[in-house]
């Protein structure tokens, strides 16, 4: 059985250290990772057919934006966040009110982040 408090978290970057690093993080935070996916096309189905807490989209996976996976987390009632070298910048209309860190990342940033949507992980 699962702790309540370990949450399985997509990874979406195409950076195989960047993504290596998170993973790395993430799990020591006491989370699994879903992933990570280095293609949107791969993002895609795994948003769709996965069981999955929360996602961190890189903003620019290989030249193609993640927000048609962001949709899906929508439609899915996941959330997300963003990444991006770009911070705020690299939001489109319809994402701009979402929470985009900024890269190289933070750790206290990722944890807020996390604990801002699962508040009982800040106990």
């Amino acid at each position: 059985m699962t702790d309540r408090r370990t949450k399985r978290i997509l990874i979406v970057e195409d950076e195989f250290l960047v993504a290596l690093h998170l993973e790395d993080v993430l799990t020591g935070m006491g989370h699994q990772i879903v992933g990570p996916c280095t293609r949107i096309e791969v993002a895609m189905a795994v948003a769709r057919e996965s069981s999955i807490d929360f996602a961190l989209l890189d903003i620019n996976v290989a030249g193609t934006p993640s927000f048609a996976v962001a949709d899906i987390l929508r439609q899915r009632s996941i959330p997300f966040v963003f990444a991006s070298g770009y911070g705020l910048e690299g939001l489109v209309d319809g994402y701009r009110n979402e929470t985009a860190l900024r890269k190289p990342y933070d750790l206290e940033e990722l944890k807020v982040a996390i604990a801002r949507i699962f508040p009982e992980l800040s106990h």
